[in-house]
């Protein structure tokens, strides 16, 4: 009887992928699977429409180009896979109350979708900071980095020290909470902690309760001032580990946190103190050109000065644009120019067929005439 060839497997063929994925030339990506990691948590599995293989360092992020009700969004999501899986990715979503995209994700995307992305970026990788021993502090969604990474240790077979230490608001919303405890079982070197707020229905949580504290810290991870440390969730969670390890008297130089703050704004406070740091640095310096900046669609104009940013400007001026990251790597503030010319130096977060059909990222493009924008 005769057997099939294995390239009639789907599987098969994707496994024998030998070409490494590329955004620029091809940015679809089609969506494997939905998987429900906890009661507001899916993951999404995603490949190339042709098989491909995916290299990036764990810990980086795709920026996403979702066209949700007629409008194209960009949202930066941080890769929940390993590198050792090289075959699929996929990215981890907490649903948010309100939130357009994560809705949409939970709601809508579903195997055999198709959705466009760009990528891998950014720096916050163990792989940059190599060390002998690691502690990765995650609260809520934030854990989906360091799972990136403490997969792809626990793939390598590395028995790398890895001190584990996520806090969430419950039992039942630990993330991954099953692999992670097998992960911890059958490698001794991975040690994985749980600080929950709260018991959840039908368990009581016998784990360290409450909030993450330097108490609770020094009882589970004692040697915490020996280790590299990465730091990934809400903002206030992070401002609380930053003042927690300072205090304590950690080298601050091997701290390391996703500093994304996805759809928000500078604080207010933040925005204020840099005004006055540029007024300041106004005074002694020489006399600086402006440009008329305006907003075709909107009508509003604005005066930029050429060593400030289009985005930098807009926000003093009151205009709310579409922003994220501000540091030219998402890709979230692109808009396109009908006429004028910028100085911009981005980081990846657009592609050079975009910048030669007339696109800029406002984040990081200082005028060097008046401007048009199409926004």
């Amino acid at each position: 009887m005769a057997t099939a060839p294995l390239s009639a497997e789907p599987a098969a063929a994707r496994l024998a992928a030998s070409a490494p994925w590329d955004a620029e030339a091809d940015d679809a990506l089609v969506c494997l699977a939905v998987r429900d990691e906890t009661h507001d948590v899916k993951t999404f599995v995603l490949a190339a429409k042709e098989p491909r293989r995916f290299a990036y360092a764990p810990g980086q992020f795709l920026t996403f180009a979702f066209e949700i009700g007629g409008e194209t969004i960009h949202r930066c999501y941080t890769l929940s896979s390993a590198p050792t899986r090289p075959h699929a990715l996929a990215i981890t979503v907490k649903r948010v109350p309100g939130g357009p995209v994560s809705n949409w994700l939970h709601d809508t995307l579903k195997a055999g979708d198709t959705v466009r992305a760009l990528g891998p970026m950014g720096e916050f990788s163990c792989f940059t900071h190599p060390a002998k021993k690691y502690l990765l502090l995650s609260g809520g969604s934030g854990i989906t980095p360091m799972m990136a990474m403490a997969r792809t240790f626990h793939d390598l077979g590395e028995a790398r020290d890895v001190a584990f230490v996520h806090s969430a608001r419950s039992p039942a919303d630990i993330v991954f909470r099953g692999e992670l405890e097998t992960m911890a079982r059958l490698d001794p070197a991975f040690r994985l902690h749980a600080v929950c707020e709260t018991d959840a229905p039908g368990e009581v949580w016998a784990g360290p309760k409450g909030r993450l504290s330097l108490e609770t810290l020094c009882e589970t991870v004692p040697d915490f001032l020996e280790r590299e440390v990465f730091v990934c969730g809400p903002a206030p969670y992070m401002a609380v580990v930053r003042a927690m390890l300072a205090e304590a008297g950690f080298d601050m130089a091997r701290h390391h946190e996703e500093s994304f703050d996805f759809g928000a704004l500078p604080e207010a406070e933040k925005d204020a103190v840099t005004e006055a740091g540029e007024a300041l640095d106004a005074e002694a310096a020489p006399a600086l050109r402006t440009f008329r900046v305006e907003f075709a669609k909107t009508r509003r104009v604005l005066e930029c000065p050429e060593d400030s940013t289009v985005l930098d400007a807009a926000r003093k001026a009151g205009i709310r644009l579409p922003s994220s990251c501000a540091k030219g790597l998402c890709g979230t503030c692109k808009s396109k120019l009908t006429s004028g010319t910028v100085a911009m130096t981005h980081a990846g977060g657009i592609r050079q067929r975009e910048i030669d059909a007339g696109m800029a990222l406002l984040c990081c493009s200082k005028p060097t005439s008046d401007l048009v924008i199409e926004r």
